[in-house]
C-alpha cells in the first residue's frame, strides 16, 4: 500500500513537527525520522505539538477541492467542467471513476493522513506527566473524533477500506466491512463525547466567543448524523437508528436552547457565509479556521464560479450548480445568498442572468447557476456580485462549515420522520425555523410546514430542507448533498436523470440542459470511489 505505507511509515514526531510542509514532502521517506515515539509526551509542550499537527493536517487538506471533498459532485446539486483540466473531477461527476484518477489518490492520502495523526496522539498522549486527566481527555477525545471524522469520510466514499488503529505497515491489510467500520465510528465518537468538554473557555480552543476545536456538541451532532447515515443504505439498519439520530440530534438542540452550548441561528442566511461573521459564527458547531496574517496554508475562493466570469479575472471553472436543483430550490434569501443572483461576464459591465449567451460567434462553453457562498475578497470586505471589479485571488480565509446548528434541526427533523415516532409538533416548529430564515420577511411565506403533516412528508421536507441549507459549499461538510442521496439509495436515479438529461426552461422560451454528458449502464459500486491503483497494486486486498 504505497500511499497508506508511506504515512505509516514516517514516525508521527516527524509528521506533527513538519506540518508546514507541503504534502509530497510528507509522503517522501527520510530515514532522519525514524525517531523514537517513547522520546516525546514528556511535557504538556509535546501534547500541545502534537494536537497543533492534527490540526493542522485538518486545515492542510481541506483547503483545495482535491483534498477536501470533490466526491460530492456525485450528488444533485453540483456538477463540473465538460473539458479544460478537469477530468479528475468529470469522473466523479460522470461516475465513470478510474483508479488512477489522481484527484481520488490525493484525497485518499489526505484522509489516511489524519489517520495516522489521531493515532499518534490516542496512542501515547495518556502519558504526558503534569498534567490533569480533565486535560490529557481533551486532547484524546479531540483524537478520537478526528479520527472518527476520517473513518466515516473513508467509509462514504469508498466503502470497504482498512482499520488502521496503529502506527503499523501491513502490505496484506484485509479490507473491513462497512458494518466494522461504522462501528468503529460510533465508538470512537462516544469516546470522545464522554472526554471532550462542552465548551472550551480560553485560547488555543477558544478564540472570538466560539469554540474552535471539538467540543460535546459537534460531537453528538456527528453522532446523530453517524446514525441517521446506518439507518439508511448500505447498512439499512431503520427505526431504531432513526431514532438513535433523534435522541442525539435533540441533545444538542434542548442543550443550545437552555444555553449550555452557545449555538444558535443567525437571523438572515446570508450572514451564514458572511466576512462579517466569518471567525465568530454561534451557528457553526465545528468549523476549520484559517488565518492569512500568519501566512497558512489558506483555501481558495475562486474554486465555484465560472472562468467567463469577470470578478477578479474568473473562477477556476471547478464546479458550478446543477440546472435542475437550482430551478426547484425556492425563491427567498436563502437562495439569493447561495447562488449569484445575476452575473457579469469578461470585458463587459452590466448584469445578465446565468442563462444568456451574449455572442452567437463564441458561445460560453458552460451556462449554469453557480455558488457564491465561499467567495470573498482580498481585502475581507463582503463579496458584491454587482461590482466586477472586485479583487480576489486564490487564498482566502472563510471558514470551512462542518456542521452547522441548522443542519442539526433538520437531521432531527428527518430522523423523526423516518422512525415514526416523537414530536412531529417540534419537529415541525425547528423546521419552520430553517425555513422562516430561508424565505425572509415576506409574511406569506412564514410557518409553511404544518403539524398536521405526515412522517413521511415531514422527512422529505426536511431531507430536502437540509439539502438547499448546504449545498454547494463542502470542503469537508461531514453532510453532503451526496451524502444524504446515498444513505437514501438516490444516487442511481440521479445517474439516470443525468443520462436523458432534459433541457429545462429556465426563463420563458429559454431552455439549458448540463454541459457533462452521463452514459452507461448502473451498478452499485459507482456509489463509491474506487481505491487508489498505486495501493491496489501493492496490496491485492485492496483490488476493486
Amino acid at each position: 500500500m504505497k500511499t497508506i505505507y508511506r504515512i505509516f511509515k514516517t514516525t508521527a514526531l516527524v509528521l506533527l513537527a513538519l506540518w508546514m510542509v507541503s504534502c509530497q514532502d510528507l509522503l517522501t521517506e527520510d530515514p532522519k525520522g525514524q525517531l523514537a515515539v517513547k522520546n516525546f509526551f514528556n511535557s504538556k509542550g509535546d501534547l500541545d505539538l502534537a494536537l497543533n499537527g492534527m490540526y493542522s493536517k485538518v486545515a492542510q487538506d481541506m483547503y483545495a477541492n482535491i483534498w477536501a471533498g470533490f466526491e460530492a459532485v456525485m450528488g444533485d446539486d453540483i456538477s463540473t467542467h465538460p473539458a479544460a483540466n478537469k477530468q479528475g473531477l468529470r469522473e466523479v461527476d460522470t461516475y465513470n471513476i478510474s483508479d488512477n484518477n489522481s484527484w481520488v489518490t490525493e484525497l485518499w492520502g489526505a484522509r489516511w493522513r489524519l489517520v495516522k495523526a489521531a493515532n499518534f496522539i490516542i496512542d501515547n498522549a495518556g502519558r504526558t506527566p503534569d498534567l490533569t486527566q480533565e486535560e490529557k481527555d481533551a486532547g484524546i477525545g479531540q483524537a478520537y473524533y478526528w479520527r472518527a471524522y476520517s473513518y466515516f469520510y473513508l467509509v462514504m466514499a469508498w466503502g470497504e477500506v482498512p482499520m488502521v488503529v496503529k502506527d503499523e505497515i501491513n502490505y496484506n491489510m484485509p479490507l473491513a466491512s462497512i458494518a466494522d467500520i461504522y462501528d468503529l465510528i460510533v465508538s470512537d465518537l462516544k469516546n470522545a463525547e464522554q472526554m471532550v468538554p462542552d465548551n472550551y473557555t480560553k485560547e488555543p480552543f477558544a478564540r472570538n466567543g466560539v469554540n474552535i476545536a471539538v467540543n460535546k456538541g459537534a460531537v453528538k451532532a456527528t453522532l446523530a448524523y453517524v446514525y441517521m447515515s446506518m439507518a439508511g443504505y448500505p447498512l439499512n439498519k431503520g427505526t431504531e437508528y432513526y431514532q438513535l439520530a433523534a435522541g442525539k440530534a435533540k441533545e444538542v438542540i434542548d442543550a443550545s436552547k437552555k444555553g449550555t452550548y452557545y449555538y444558535k441561528l443567525l437571523p438572515d442566511y446570508k450572514q451564514v457565509y458572511s466576512m462579517e461573521w466569518n471567525k465568530k459564527n454561534p451557528e457553526v458547531l465545528l468549523g476549520v479556521y484559517y488565518n492569512l496574517g500568519i501566512k497558512a496554508i489558506t483555501n481558495a475562493p475562486l474554486a465555484d464560479f465560472l472562468a467567463d466570469y469577470a470578478y477578479g479575472g474568473g473562477g477556476w471553472g471547478d464546479t458550478n450548480g446543477e440546472i435542475k436543483f437550482w430551478y426547484d430550490f425556492p425563491k427567498g434569501s436563502r437562495k439569493d445568498a447561495s447562488y449569484f443572483p445575476k452575473i457579469i461576464l469578461k470585458n463587459e459591465t452590466q448584469l445578465r442572468d446565468w442563462w444568456e449567451d451574449p455572442d452567437p460567434t463564441a458561445p460560453r462553453v458552460v451556462i449554469a447557476p453557480c455558488f457564491m457562498k465561499k467567495v470573498e475578497t482580498t481585502t475581507g470586505d463582503e463579496f458584491d456580485y454587482t461590482n466586477p471589479k472586485v479583487l480576489m485571488n486564490q487564498n482566502g480565509e472563510k471558514t470551512h462549515q462542518i456542521i452547522r446548528l441548522s443542519e442539526v434541526y433538520c437531521w432531527y427533523a428527518e430522523a423523526v420522520g423516518r422512525s415514526k415516532t416523537g414530536s412531529i409538533t417540534e419537529a415541525v416548529n425547528l423546521l419552520n425555523e430553517v425555513r422562516n430564515r430561508a424565505n425572509g420577511t415576506a409574511v406569506a411565506d412564514r410557518d409553511i410546514y404544518k403539524t398536521t403533516m405526515s412522517y413521511d412528508e415531514l422527512a422529505e421536507a426536511a431531507y430536502n430542507e437540509h439539502g438547499w441549507e448546504i449545498a454547494g459549499y463542502y470542503w469537508g461538510n461531514i453532510a453532503t448533498r451526496a451524502r444524504d442521496m446515498l444513505r437514501m439509495d438516490r444516487i442511481k436515479d440521479h445517474f439516470e436523470y443525468r443520462k436523458l438529461n432534459p433541457a429545462i426552461e429556465v426563463a420563458p422560451g429559454v431552455f439549458r440542459k448540463e454541459a457533462v454528458s452521463v452514459s452507461g449502464t448502473w451498478n452499485d459500486s459507482k456509489v463509491h470511489l474506487p481505491r487508489p491503483f498505486v495501493d491496489s497494486s501493492i496490496n491485492p486486498n485492496l483490488k476493486n
